[in-house]
Formats: structure tokens, sequence, C-alpha cells
């Protein structure tokens, strides 16, 4: 089994339901926890096949998050879990999205949900 982490991820997406946050993209901070099993068989050759390819999975959650319009940071958090555990090789994952800025007196705002099998 791997825990594969993906670390600060920075996005620009339409975030929130305020006038100025539906006409002006935002920044959101994502963190994701994977956990997969690891095929014996890739180990022992180390070779890519049959491995979790997180390098994809990060490129669809980019293109998700730039693509998408989200009243609420709940929501795009779950689409985000939705995502990944999609993927029949994930047990378990964690996404935390962090909105920075979004209260006067914080640096941010985060949700984080958990799935597993």
């Amino acid at each position: 089994m791997a825990l594969i982490r993906i670390k600060n991820l920075l996005i620009r997406t339409y975030i929130g339901f305020n006038p100025e946050e539906l006409v002006h993209k935002q920044d959101v901070v994502i963190n994701m926890e994977v956990e997969v099993d690891l095929p014996e068989a890739a180990m022992e050759k180390d070779e890519p096949e049959g491995i979790y390819d997180y390098k994809k999975i990060t490129k669809q959650v980019i293109a998700m998050v730039q693509e998408g319009r989200f009243k609420l940071l709940e929501v795009l958090t779950r689409r985000i879990l939705e995502l990944i555990m999609a993927d029949p090789m994930v047990r378990r994952a964690r996404v935390q999205v962090d909105k920075p800025h979004a209260l006067r007196y914080a640096d941010s705002v985060s949700v984080e949900l958990e799935a597993a099998r």
C-alpha cells in the first residue's frame, strides 16, 4: 500500500457567490492524499505498468477546477474527491481545499472531505 500526497496545488477558479466572486477568479490551494495498492510486479521491475498515475489525476483536477464555476467550497472539494475515487485503484482519499483570504482576519478557510472503499 502507498499513500501518495499532492501538496499545495495552486489553481485559479471562480469560487463564491458574492458579486465580485462571480466575475473574478480566485486562488484555491488543494492538498490531496490518495491511498492505493502497490502491485508487487511493478515494484520488482521498477516499471510504471500497473502503478497509480498521480500525474494524470493531477491534470484532471487542474482542468476541472480551472474550467469550473463553484459557489461553495464544499461542492468543489466533493467534486475533486469524486474524481479521485472514480479510479478503482484508489482505496481511500482525502482532499482539502483552502480559499486564501476568504475571511478578513484569517489566512484562509478550508474544507476537508474523505472517502474510502
